[in-house]
């Protein structure tokens, strides 16, 4: 089996960040907000955009999309923070590598944008999350918000998880990541 590669979209190929992002909507609409039918009828004109907005990272073996992962500005709007987002892979590929390259290839991103930190939204509920981001080097921390998934209870929170890219890896944002 050939190795696992990445690669940032450009604008340009924002056709295939759609195909994998309207993929991902259809195989597990309880992970996101949006909804596959509200995406599936954006323009072009969107989907320029928001590849203008957040990079998007696609993970490929011969050919063949395993998954995608986004990363940009945080939500908090820390200049030294940035926000890793919308990852999924394809249910075939789960548990072969392809999470944690995606989840390297934002963080090298990240560090290389000069960024001091990488914030994970984790569901408090969901372990297998909150596991595989601790075994990357997230840590957990106080910080919660309301689950903003639809498909979600009410009350269910997620979490940020903060991943040190500097130096020091002890590093946490301090007081607060805003």
């Amino acid at each position: 089996m050939s190795d696992i590669a990445v690669r940032t979209l450009s604008e340009d190929q924002w056709q295939d960040y759609r195909q994998v992002r309207l993929a991902a909507l259809a195989e597990s609409p309880e992970a996101f907000v949006a909804t596959h039918a509200e995406e599936s009828g954006y323009d072009e004109d969107f989907w320029r955009q928001r590849m203008r907005r957040s990079s998007r990272i696609l993970a490929e073996r011969e050919g063949t999309v395993l998954g995608v992962v986004s990363v940009g500005s945080s939500s908090e709007q820390r200049e030294d923070v940035a926000e890793l987002f919308g990852l999924w892979v394809a249910p075939q590929h789960r548990g072969s590598g392809v999470a944690w390259k995606l989840v390297q290839a934002g963080a090298d991103q990240a560090r290389a944008e000069g960024k001091a930190h990488l914030v994970y939204w984790v569901g408090t509920d969901n372990g297998r999350g909150v596991a595989f981001a601790s075994s990357f080097g997230f840590r957990t921390t106080d910080y919660r918000r309301p689950m903003r998934v639809v498909s979600e209870e009410e009350g269910a929170e997620e979490m940020a998880m903060v991943l040190p890219l500097g130096a020091d890896p002890g590093s946490v944002p301090s007081p607060t990541l805003r």
